[in-house]
């Protein structure tokens, strides 16, 4: 008598099947979670506040979106950080990086007329206006305005990205990170730094040319002479 073996095999196949997909899943989740993994590790000893951040010559804000033409809250926020560093003179010079890919669009001379209203002079503060997202703002910082030791400046949940960017882009840098409400802003920039850290893998491995790169800029350099 011949024993068929085809319903057995059709009773294991939806099994192995559904054990590839979650094999399948779990690499994936695994894969996933490597860059904030990578993130995390490489800054977790530079991170800090503004009360026991270390002396650098210059204090780098990320722009963060204006409101009918003034920082957003979590921008003003930011630059509060940088003039606090400034006014205890632990940083000299600020240079605010931003976008102004368009005229009715100018997140750094909104940045730096912030930071004029409190208390930084205006020959302290350096404009970058190609600062079109984090890594473009690192690597600028190093290539086109030469700074190479820094206080990075932004949420606490962007912050060590930023930092993780601009060390990969040679800077010698500490972050500072700005506390926040946790509100729906604040989970939602947090769920987006999951996705925005393969970017950050990505870019800090390939080290790409900003979208703007330009000739340098002695801004920062004449600022420390003043």
């Amino acid at each position: 008598m011949r024993i068929s073996l085809r319903p057995v095999l059709t009773r294991l196949r939806p099994v192995r099947a559904r054990r590839r997909l979650l094999q399948g899943v779990m690499l994936g989740c695994v894969l996933a979670l490597l860059p904030p993994a990578w993130v995390a590790a490489s800054t977790a000893d530079r991170l800090r506040t503004v009360d026991d951040a270390p002396a650098a010559d210059v204090a780098l804000v990320f722009g963060a979106g204006l409101w009918n033409g003034e920082p957003s809250p979590y921008l003003a926020h930011r630059l509060d950080a940088a003039a606090r560093l400034y006014r205890a003179g632990t940083v000299r010079v600020v240079l605010v990086s931003g976008d102004n890919s368009t005229e009715a669009y100018d997140e750094p001379t909104s940045m730096r007329d912030y930071l004029v209203r409190h208390g930084v002079p205006a020959g302290r503060i350096v404009a970058d206006y190609a600062g079109f997202d984090t890594w473009d703002s690192c690597t600028r910082a190093t290539r086109i305005f030469g700074v190479h030791r820094a206080l990075v400046i932004s949420q606490r949940f962007h912050v060590p990205r930023a930092l993780a960017l601009c060390r990969a882009a040679g800077i010698d840098a500490y972050g500072v990170g700005v506390a926040e409400p946790h509100d729906a802003t604040w989970y939602y920039g947090g769920l987006r730094e999951i996705p925005s850290a393969a970017k950050a893998a990505l870019d800090a491995v390939l080290t790409p040319d900003p979208r703007f790169l330009g000739p340098k800029e002695p801004g920062v350099r004449a600022a420390l002479t003043r």
